[in-house]
């Protein structure tokens, strides 16, 4: 029986690196995902930076503005040439970790496809934790350590408790000869062995053994606390992620209608350059911010069905 329960727990371990392996695959995913929506964002700032660019070279030759204005510009745009690049970079090593995780060769143009589809609430993931636990892979390895334990507990008593041996022996002779019959004969015997001079320890093994089997109990009662905290956690996690898209959705419409004010403003004399900057940074800080709560939302989902037993 222990042996078969080892089995168990083997494959169950087995089980339990492949949901480490996924739920690494899926964040190293979700993070390249990201890396490639902030490309995007920063390439549409790029664009916005060139042509307010274009419009202060225009204005400083036409001697409308000092150059104080355009080196404004000038400093944004290494900014974005040095961020740029620095994104570039955490890209590239995203995607290596990413091909390797996978176990494909690296390629310089992979491009995942991918649209953040975050139409589903969190209720529509929801699941009862006490239904979940029994579903853990965690749950299940320790439920197996306490029934080793057990067997362990009964293998020991048996070392010292008293055996008994049954034996069976016979013979049969056939008498060549004629005349001389043939007779049969057998023996039966049983022994009993009884372990006294060892019996002493053998209560202390016996004891120890049952104190590791308690252990082995509280630690099941006590895993399967955390176990909960764990599924609660990440419940709250899903939740906490779902707000935030709906706040920095809100903030995003917020800084994009703010720039469409400020460019008008600029054009028309009463809003000055650095405002106009600063509001361009700031629909790209938030579109930042919205990329990142909408893929941190879709690992949270993924992390939650795992820790409640699902795929």
């Amino acid at each position: 029986k222990l042996a078969t329960l080892n089995v168990d727990v083997k494959e169950q371990q087995q089980q339990l690196t492949e949901n480490e392996i996924l739920l690494k695959t899926e964040q190293q995913y979700w993070q390249l995902i990201s890396l490639q929506e902030k490309q995007k964002t920063l390439e549409k700032y790029e664009l916005l930076l060139g042509g307010i660019r274009k419009q202060v070279d225009d204005a400083f030759k036409a001697g409308l503005i000092i150059k104080n204005d355009v080196l404004k510009v000038q400093i944004k745009q290494s900014e974005l040439e040095a961020n740029k690049n620095k994104l570039l970079n955490g890209k590239k090593l995203a995607t290596m970790q990413f091909c390797q995780t996978i176990g494909i060769p690296y390629d310089s143009t992979l491009v995942l496809q991918e649209v953040i589809d975050i139409s589903q609430s969190p209720y529509q993931y929801y699941t009862d934790n006490q239904n979940a636990l029994t579903q853990r892979t965690e749950y299940q390895l320790l439920e197996k350590s306490v029934e080793a334990t057990q067997l362990q507990t009964k293998m020991k008593t048996g070392d010292y408790m008293p055996t008994v041996a049954v034996g069976l022996a016979g013979y049969h002779i056939n008498m060549l000869e004629k005349g001389v019959n043939n007779y049969t004969n057998g023996l039966a015997y049983v022994s009993v062995s009884i372990p006294i001079s060892d019996w002493w320890g053998g209560s202390y093994a016996i004891k120890e053994q049952k104190i590791k089997q308690r252990i082995a109990e509280n630690t099941f009662e006590d895993t399967k606390g955390l176990l909960n905290l764990q599924m609660e956690k990440a419940w709250t996690d899903v939740n906490e992620t779902w707000k935030q898209i709906a706040i920095m959705q809100e903030t995003a419409l917020q800084a994009e209608e703010n720039l469409k004010v400020s460019q008008t403003g600029y054009e028309s004399g009463v809003v000055t350059l650095s405002d106009l900057l600063e509001a361009q940074a700031l629909v790209t800080e938030t579109a930042d911010k919205l990329t990142e709560a909408q893929t941190q939302y879709k690992l949270a989902v993924t992390t939650y069905l795992q820790v409640t037993g699902r795929k």
